[in-house]
């Protein structure tokens, strides 16, 4: 086995593709949500850049009490990151990339396990996945993540019009699981993050699994170093103030380390995954899968 596919396979144990449940090369010409020409395919098409989005939208998730309660009352996550980690990815890459059978089925499935999650908050207010306004809340701190991983690690050029086309696209499937009044421009969404500040909050909750998202387990020694500059990334990806209300501010220096390390790693990654998530739906629509 050459180190390229070996790499790959362990890029392949973090991420949704390792659940092997839906095929994302077929059927052929189905566009699926989305299509090949969408700035979501793009934003969404490197899996550096996601990766690092994902943990920084988790970060940023935890701080809203009602959106950790329900992982905290109803999901694995404390005992099965990578387990989560692969769920969500499944969700991103099938409603991204997959058919349109498919990304529906996925929307469905997840609509049903979110009418089964509720309980009450470490505030003692009562709380539901099905909430619109927590699903918007979800959305956004995703959305918002992905996309400035993207413009830091990816494509610092995307111009204004293509990361509010993307917002745009993005909607659909928030809506879809039932969100209401999703921001669907870069002005909006900051507008929304500024309004929502005062429901977030850092407790003894948001602590403990803060800590053990720092502290997660690789999925092999030699990953190790590779996912403690994901994390750092993930950090230095949050708003500001985010960062000081999660007690992890990031200093100029660190960024820049961080940064430096996170160019190397993500040439290693892209030159190692052949055959992700936004390569199998090109195939399926007879496009060049070179992403550039």
């Amino acid at each position: 086995m050459t180190l390229r596919t070996r790499i790959e396979q362990q890029i392949f144990r973090l991420n949704g593709l390792a659940l092997n449940e839906f095929d994302l090369s077929q059927p052929a010409g189905d566009p699926g949500l989305f299509g090949p020409d969408s700035t979501i395919w793009r934003v969404h098409g490197d899996f550096p850049a996601m990766l690092c989005g994902g943990i920084s939208a988790l970060m940023l998730q935890m701080l809203h009490p009602a959106a950790l309660a329900g992982v905290w009352d109803h999901s694995s996550f404390r005992q099965d990151m990578l387990g989560r980690l692969r769920r969500t990815s499944q969700f991103i890459a099938v409603t991204t990339f997959g058919n349109t059978q498919d990304a529906w089925t996925l929307i469905e499935r997840v609509k049903r396990i979110h009418l089964r999650v509720s309980g009450v908050d470490s505030r003692g207010n009562p709380y539901a996945a099905s909430d619109p306004h927590l699903l918007t809340w979800v959305h956004v701190a995703e959305t918002s993540a992905f996309l400035a991983a993207h413009l830091r690690y990816k494509n610092p050029a995307l111009s204004r019009y293509e990361q509010d086309r993307y917002y745009q696209e993005a909607a659909l499937v928030a809506e879809a699981l039932g969100a209401l009044q999703v921001p669907a421009s870069v002005v909006a969404v900051e507008h929304y993050l500024q309004t929502i500040r005062p429901e977030l909050c850092f407790d003894d909750r948001t602590r403990e699994v803060m800590e053990l998202l720092m502290n997660a387990p690789a999925p092999s020694w030699q990953a190790r170093p590779a996912i403690r500059t994901m994390l750092q990334a993930g950090l230095g990806l949050l708003p500001a103030w985010a960062q000081q209300q999660l007690q992890r501010p990031v200093s100029p220096l660190t960024q820049w380390r961080t940064d430096r390390e996170m160019a190397v790693l993500a040439r290693l990654l892209r030159w190692s995954i052949q055959r992700g998530a936004w390569a199998r739906a090109m195939q399926r629509m007879g496009r060049d899968a070179h992403y550039s």
